[in-house]
């Protein structure tokens, strides 16, 4: 299918590199609003940030709201979040700074155990868009 009669639109970040891997930041279909997994790492450098799980997901939880940003959505428009940790030790720290980024009614949310590579959270999105 042709980029043109795509039924999605592709979100980029300006000023930002383009991503290393074949993929979109962010992707707006409809109402929908897709937020690919973020990393700990400085979106204007690609300099990893923090070497502890609040940094990293503060970091983490940033690139979120650049990407949503960029799309024309909010924090307030996650209706689903996915949260990679490399230790699931960390789920508590992990909720903590979730916590103090997103507000009650919170979005559903899954929380797994996984190889990340050098980073310890990862976090894609969902967003709903009126």
């Amino acid at each position: 299918m042709a980029t043109s009669e795509r039924r999605w639109q592709p979100v980029m970040l300006p000023g930002a590199p383009a991503p290393v891997g074949a993929y979109s930041p962010g992707v707006r279909a409809g109402n929908l609003y897709f937020v690919s997994g973020q990393v700990p790492r400085d979106p204007r450098t690609g300099e990893l940030v923090g070497d502890d799980i609040e940094t990293q997901t503060r970091q983490v939880l940033a690139n979120v709201r650049g990407v949503l940003e960029a799309g024309g959505a909010s924090l307030g428009d996650v209706v689903s979040v996915i949260a990679y940790l490399a230790n699931t030790d960390d789920w508590g720290a992990f909720n903590d700074i979730y916590r103090e980024t997103f507000r009650a009614p919170y979005p559903t949310r899954t929380a797994v155990g996984a190889e990340l590579r050098g980073i310890l959270v990862e976090v894609s999105a969902i967003a709903y868009l009126r």
